[in-house]
């Protein structure tokens, strides 16, 4: 299996943060994972984690966020913390699939929906619709003739 150029880049940053630790929280990451992010980066990408800049304005990869995210919760957090973050990730999954649900529902996807098109700064809506074609009464037949005769 290999892994893509985005998560190795994004290995790149986490080993660049970690290096930024101090030495008590680096080491409340198992040496194994830690080492694991060493090998496994993009040895040529580099990105400049400035430690006086919040994470959340360094434009890091959202992969690189998420595994932060991942190792605050499983290594750094304490129990009401974890708690806490943990109900926020659940509430935050929920939402996201309750849209993707109401997005992509199951039960309209045959239902018309209308579309807004744009031309020439004039806005008009299309309505769309699943159209069911059924074949002739005599296409009907004559099918029927050729199976019959093993023709088709």
């Amino acid at each position: 299996m290999s892994i893509s150029i985005k998560i190795r880049q994004a290995y790149s940053e986490i080993d660049e943060f970690l290096g930024l630790l101090s030495e008590k929280q680096r080491n409340e990451i198992p040496k194994k994972l830690r080492q694991f992010f060493k090998e496994e980066k993009d040895q040529e990408y580099f990105k400049n984690i400035d430690k006086d800049i919040p994470i959340k304005d360094q434009n890091l990869k959202e992969e690189t966020l998420a595994i932060i995210a991942l190792l605050n919760l499983q290594y750094w957090c304490k129990d009401e913390e974890k708690k806490r973050l943990r109900a926020i990730y659940t509430q935050n999954e929920k939402e996201y699939q309750d849209m993707l649900y109401e997005k992509y529902n199951p039960n309209d996807i045959f239902k018309r929906k209308e579309e807004t098109v744009v031309e020439n700064n004039i806005e008009t809506k299309e309505n769309m619709q699943m159209v069911e074609y059924k074949e002739t009464i005599l296409k009907r037949v004559l099918n029927g003739i050729l199976k019959f005769l093993h023709i088709r």
